[in-house]
């Protein structure tokens, strides 16, 4: 029998700030976690690698909750 799947983490992201005059690599990582719009929320997988897309451009998106770990 397979066992029950684990509730995965999700973090919650707001695309506050707008990537006209930065850099085409911000714009592909904002494009990336799935933001088109201004104050668009998504919610996203806790995972490392979400992290650190958010990581590289933090002047232009926002995590809205951050569950603590325990």
């Amino acid at each position: 029998m397979s066992e029950p799947k684990k509730p995965v983490k999700t973090i919650r992201i707001q695309y506050y700030r707008s990537v006209i005059g930065h850099p085409k690599k911000h714009k592909i990582i904002v494009r990336s976690l799935g933001l088109t719009k201004l104050h668009q929320i998504v919610e996203r997988p806790d995972h490392p690698a979400i992290r650190g897309m958010v990581a590289k451009v933090p002047h232009l998106v926002r995590i809205l909750e951050d569950e603590p770990k325990s």
